[in-house]
């Protein structure tokens, strides 16, 4: 990203910019020198995850008139829309809180930038638009078959935004993430929330003894090992694809949907190998049965994104990631004593 992809007074608004994702997003358009305002409800985000001193606004995408104010004020040409509810099975018991958080609250924020002629949306989307492909690999061009509300609520949600964007002139990214993982690096921000269901982090927690155990979910899958194959993502590899998907809209890129992953999987008995080396602690893992709706395998057909954007990963590697991970999870014990 060079200096010479931004507007001179532009700022971008940046919704959940104070969670997981977000915040390595919302740092890495500092570092390129943006400005930036995160408008965030704080539910699962923290606003000390915004290290560079970026504008918060403590607000609900409910709240449609504090949102209208908002663009007023700062004449946002850029928006990125992270703020979500991404809990799948929760989704299947409160289905509507997700189809109030996720589908609504998008159609309020397009809305806004219709009226505000916005120019550029990137949208925090999911693999979970796939459902369970038949060969485990989702390509763009799969059949977008979701099989619970969170799944359906980000998949009506790009549909929203590919219909507002072809009646009104704007143009959007969708990238659908695959399952991302790790932290920044240098241990600044990472996961936190308190229930996590995130393999990594959870076995990150039972190394340090938060956890008594983890539970394997399924192993008679037809896999080297029987456990389920997932495309971790390293999130500072998934916030790079979100200045790449700028930098394409800014370059004139038409609206498009991409995959975000590494097109290759782990195993859940090889991650949980890779967190005992790393972390050098054998805690406990327990077999269970499988759980409803949990794909043998689900990995990205990834070709997309690097040759429309350019964009290549700088931490495709297990290790690292679950370093990166564990770096974290102790920084965050020491936080919380």
């Amino acid at each position: 990203m060079s200096d010479m992809t931004v507007k001179a007074g532009e700022t971008v608004l940046v919704t959940g910019g104070a969670g997981y994702i977000g915040s390595h997003v919302v740092r890495q358009l500092s570092e390129a020198g943006y400005a930036v305002v995160v408008y965030d409800n704080l539910s699962t985000g923290f606003a000390d995850a915004l290290v560079h001193g970026e504008r918060l606004v403590v607000g609900d995408l409910a709240d449609t008139g504090r949102l209208d104010a908002l663009f007023v004020e700062h004449g946002f040409t850029t928006v990125l829309h992270f703020a979500a509810s991404i809990v799948a099975p929760e989704s299947v018991t409160l289905p509507l809180k997700y189809y109030t958080n996720n589908t609504r609250n998008t159609l309020n924020l397009i809305t806004a930038c219709v009226k505000h002629n916005v120019e550029r949306f990137i949208f925090s989307s999911t693999a979970a638009v796939y459902g369970m492909p038949e060969t485990g690999v989702a390509a763009e061009e799969s059949p977008t078959v979701p099989i619970n509300p969170y799944g359906t609520s980000k998949l009506m949600s790009e549909w929203m935004l590919r219909d507002a964007c072809a009646a009104h002139g704007m143009r959007a990214v969708a990238l659908r993430y695959f399952n991302v993982a790790g932290a920044d690096p240098l241990a600044r921000m990472g996961q936190r929330t308190p229930d996590a269901t995130h393999l990594i982090k959870v076995a990150c927690q039972a190394a340090l003894g938060q956890r008594d155990k983890i539970f394997i979910f399924g192993t008679d899958y037809p896999t080297s090992d029987g456990t389920g194959i997932r495309d971790y993502i390293h999130v500072e590899d998934l916030a790079s694809a979100h200045l790449a998907a700028l930098d394409y809209l800014e370059s004139g890129g038409e609206s498009t949907f991409v995959n975000v992953g590494y097109g290759r999987g782990a195993t859940v008995r090889e991650v949980v190998e890779v967190v005992r080396r790393v972390s050098g602690i054998d805690f406990p893992a327990v077999e269970a049965p499988r759980r409803p709706g949990d794909p043998s395998m689900l990995v990205a057909k990834a070709d997309r994104i690097r040759s429309l954007f350019g964009w290549a990963p700088r931490y495709d590697d297990l290790e690292t990631i679950v370093a990166d991970a564990w770096r974290w999870e102790q920084n965050l014990a020491g936080r919380n004593r």
